[in-house]
């Protein structure tokens, strides 16, 4: 399925990011028709029948209008007074027997093969990405026309799916913002027909509405977490405060030349600091403190022991690598290490995703498994990598 994930994830760069992504839709024909099989209608009946996915992680909606919980769900409350629910399945079937669609948010903290799509966009965008599954069996909208504040990845994987697209009404508009988007007027400017294998790509702030075409459709649809302008704002505010114009009260009660003077400096100083490098660096350490998704290496809680056998992976999929011929630096969940340039083939192959075993690792870098299990060590105890028995 690695496989299949990263030729899905390739038809997402070259002109796509140069031309539409932040800027129109695209729709690709059975561009992931690999994944067709990645999540499936077992598995989510696993899920569901395995987990507590308490409202609103697993709701329903029909017609717009979201289904209230106690229609599927059963609360109760245990010995030490914790509320519980649990899914009743003959509620959750006569819900979508009249109409409703299932929501699932988050299917990548639940699946694994979610968990590596979910991943691989993150290598690919190197943004934070959620994974929320969908399925309809009807052609009832659950929500109406609606828009997304995030970037959306949608994968077809059974089933067909109709997307009708009114473009935006607002300029990247924000969930928390100073103004709401108008509703669009007229008819859509694109109905898209997702088929099982299509994937589809709709900017932040479009306006859309879904529903099955006919019979059962199930999609994944992959959400990507805006690094705005105002983040970049905030975070160098934090990177001034060095300054000591930054770090001082602002003269509110001062006299009118004592606040133009402020003014000033400040204007100065934030101007300096805005160079044409500047979203580079954010960039640079929005990847470098990216704390990736928690993972354990039980039973192993102090040094790393030297199997061969055991496997390696980063925690976090926005890890970054350079260096020169004297020392290699990785950066990863908010921590920098300075390394000798033999580990490089290690680090590279970690950097790409891949989940080695230490012998595999030793014998592409030419260092000893022992020297492996001393990088993981160190890694581990960062909560930078995790190891764990081969799969």
């Amino acid at each position: 399925m690695t496989t299949a994930i990263n030729a899905a994830v390739r038809s997402l760069g070259g002109d796509f990011l140069a031309g539409a992504f932040g800027r129109s839709y695209q729709h690709w024909s059975q561009a992931a028709a690999e994944l067709r099989s990645l999540f499936t209608w077992d598995d989510l009946n696993d899920l569901v029948a395995r987990h507590r996915l308490d409202a609103p992680r697993l709701r329903l909606f029909n017609d717009g209008e979201q289904v209230p919980p106690y229609e599927d769900l059963h609360t109760s409350i245990t010995k030490r007074t914790e509320i519980r629910q649990r899914v009743e399945p003959s509620g959750l079937h006569r819900q979508i027997s009249a109409g409703a669609s299932l929501v699932l948010d988050a299917v990548d903290k639940l699946h694994p093969g979610v968990q590596d799509l979910a991943e691989a966009l993150e290598r690919h965008f190197r943004t934070d990405v959620q994974a929320n599954l969908y399925a309809s069996w009807h052609p009832t909208e659950a929500f109406g026309i609606h828009w997304d504040d995030h970037d959306t990845v949608v994968f077809q994987l059974e089933g067909a799916k109709r997307w009708n697209l009114y473009g935006a009404t607002r300029t990247d508009p924000l969930r928390l913002d100073v103004e709401a988007p108008e509703t669009p007027e007229g008819p859509p400017l694109a109905e898209v027909v997702l088929q099982a294998g299509d994937m589809l790509y709709v900017p932040r702030g479009w306006w859309h509405a879904v529903a099955a075409t006919e019979g059962r459709s199930l999609h994944l649809t992959c959400g990507l977490t805006p690094a705005t302008g105002h983040h970049l704002l905030v975070w160098l505010a934090g990177q001034l405060l060095h300054s000591p114009t930054l770090r001082a009260n602002v003269p509110t009660v001062a006299g009118s030349a004592e606040r133009t003077a402020y003014a000033e400096q400040l204007c100065k100083e934030v101007s300096e600091a805005l160079h044409s490098h500047v979203v580079s660096e954010f960039a640079a350490s929005l990847d470098a403190r990216d704390p990736g998704r928690p993972a354990l290496s039980l039973p192993y809680i102090d040094d790393v022991p030297s199997d061969p056998g055991l496997v390696l992976a980063l925690t976090t999929a926005r890890a970054a690598l350079e260096g020169s011929d004297e020392a290699v630096v990785l950066r990863a969940a908010g921590h920098e290490w300075e390394l000798h340039p033999s580990v490089r083939p290690v680090l590279e192959a970690l950097v790409s995703g891949a989940r080695l075993p230490f012998g595999d690792l030793a014998e592409r870098s030419g260092l000893t498994v022992e020297q492996v299990a001393a990088l993981a060590t160190e890694l581990v105890s960062k909560d930078a990598a995790a190891v764990s028995q081969p799969r």
